[in-house]
């Protein structure tokens, strides 16, 4: 396993288990279920990332490596908007303390 993927493991983890923590300390499930989507919110942009990073563009000069990091950074933030943005439809009800 890499390096990237165990952080990306562990950050989906640390989100679960603060998704069924916030969930059983107040007792709603619309809580856990916006922890749980607000860890994706981290996680999904992170891992495409990651993923983007690790292609040939990335590794060929210094340039290249910078150019792949800018695009790839500027889809991390897109999808991450996107994904906040969604979050009204796709989690009902929204809590959105718990989402953040």
């Amino acid at each position: 396993m890499t390096r990237t993927l165990l952080v990306i493991a562990a950050q989906a983890a640390v989100g679960l288990v603060v998704a069924l923590l916030a969930g059983l300390t107040t007792g709603r499930v619309e809580v856990f279920w916006s922890a749980l989507y607000g860890a994706g919110v981290v996680v999904v942009p992170g891992a495409l990332m990651a993923r983007g990073m690790t292609s040939p563009l990335a590794s060929m000069s210094a340039v290249g490596s910078a150019a792949s990091f800018m695009l790839w950074e500027g889809v991390k933030m897109a999808v991450t908007v996107v994904l906040l943005i969604g979050a009204v439809r796709i989690v009902q009800p929204l809590s959105w303390p718990a989402l953040l």
